[in-house]
């Protein structure tokens, strides 16, 4: 009876074990209630979190505007546009702020508006005629404004997006006369969440400055003109907006029946920013729910993922602290890093490898005190990954003093001395 009373307990307790395992894995489990999502860090390209990431064919409406935005930023770069420049209203723009069916913002026939007014009305309230105006404004026409979204898109590596126009919006909610040529009425812009994050990245690291316009409530549109009027954000996630998040300070809210509910955020936390793209939120909350599973995936990023200081700045990184100098009055020069070489990674059991890029032959004098004499890079290697055209954070190491040329005799003999060395 004993036996058979232990035998009992011991059953007990294996099974009430399994239970707290059980348990623990699903506190433990995480998944964003939607289509696809992915999370990337925007200095490192470091993939931090990703569910059908890759999954091509994703509706992502006026997210599309983010490609737009930088296309506008690109030509201001390139001279070929000023931010005060006058763009005048197509009948095709102006017709479709006539639409209830698509965003915008009232604008009076015949009027032109700036560059600059017309990006703000692209990213804060979404005006789809806005970017419609823009796309003419540098192509000439949207068709073509769409063929060099998509030369800029393969450019950096993205093959499997469909575009078909500048502002998001479904063919069906547009003139077919205005529909890109061999499309049809179901036809929209599609790419995966991996795609949007690459877009997102290259924003806002080459354009940091479109934070100034994501981060703003609300903007007066064509201030003083006939059209003025004031433009309210439609991300939700601001300060002192319902879904607001500390540190959240764009960038891109979309909806169509295809793309859903979606939402790509950045917010800076910890010493470090990150984006999200939440593409079609399903969690039953509504309009609300790409907002509420934006600031799941953030806690869940900035919960477990950290900056890792790996050396500090002005300081020799262990491995490679000289390089060898050919022609000079010193053998070696000294190297020490240009700034702080940090990683983010995760914040249990950080891991990490470093790599080198260096002259192996040596760095020929004279060598100037602060010259770039290699560069070195660190990467987290896991499942994740890094985004096409990334590989991980990098540092240059940089001469921590000048090196003079040796005199000409001692310059005539060293190449003697490799010449009978490696010729003879």
């Amino acid at each position: 009876m004993k036996k058979i009373i232990k035998v009992i307990m011991l059953l007990s307790l294996l099974t009430a074990s399994l239970a707290s395992r059980s348990v623990q894995a699903e506190t433990d489990s995480f998944k964003v209630e939607a289509a696809a999502a992915i999370a990337v860090d925007s200095d490192s390209g470091k993939i931090l979190y990703e569910q059908n990431g890759d999954k091509a064919g994703q509706g992502i409406a006026s997210i599309t505007k983010l490609l737009t935005v930088y296309m506008v930023y690109d030509a201001v770069k390139s001279g070929k546009l000023k931010w005060d420049d006058k763009v005048a209203i197509s009948d095709y723009a102006y017709n479709l702020t006539q639409s209830s069916v698509a965003s915008n913002i009232p604008m009076a026939q015949g009027e032109s508006f700036t560059v600059k007014d017309l990006v703000n009305a692209a990213l804060i309230p979404s005006a789809n005629s806005a970017a419609i105006a823009l796309a003419e404004k540098i192509s000439g026409s949207e068709p073509k404004f769409v063929d060099h979204m998509t030369t800029k898109l393969k450019s950096w590596g993205i093959e499997d997006a469909k575009l078909v126009n500048s502002s998001g919006l479904s063919n069906a909610d547009l003139p077919e006369a205005n529909w890109y040529p061999g499309t049809n009425a179901d036809s929209e812009n599609t790419m995966s969440a991996k795609d949007v994050a690459i877009i997102a990245t290259h924003l806002i690291t080459e354009y940091p400055e479109v934070l100034e316009i994501t981060k703003q409530t609300s903007m007066t549109f064509d201030q003083g003109g006939a059209s003025e009027n004031t433009m309210a954000n439609t991300n939700y996630m601001l300060p002192g907006l319902e879904s607001a998040r500390a540190g959240l300070d764009g960038l891109k809210t979309g909806t169509t029946a295809l793309a859903g509910y979606s939402f790509v955020g950045t917010a800076e936390q910890n010493g470090f920013r990150v984006i999200t793209v939440v593409l079609n939120a399903e969690d039953g909350s509504g309009e609300s729910s790409r907002f509420t599973q934006t600031d799941a995936l953030m806690n869940k990023v900035f919960g477990t993922w950290q900056v890792y200081d790996i050396n500090a700045a002005n300081a020799p990184l262990k491995g490679y602290i000289e390089a060898p100098v050919i022609d000079g009055k010193k053998l070696y020069v000294p190297l020490i890093t240009d700034s702080t070489f940090a990683i983010t990674t995760k914040m249990e059991n950080p891991k990490y490898s470093i790599k080198i890029n260096k002259a192996k032959a040596g760095v020929e004098a004279p060598i100037k005190k602060g010259e770039t004499i290699a560069s070195a890079y660190a990467f987290v290697n896991d499942k994740l990954g890094y985004l096409p055209g990334y590989n991980g954070s990098t540092v240059e190491l940089i001469a921590k003093e000048s090196v003079e040329r040796a005199n000409p005799f001692v310059v005539g003999w060293n190449r003697f001395v490799k010449f009978v060395n490696e010729e003879l």
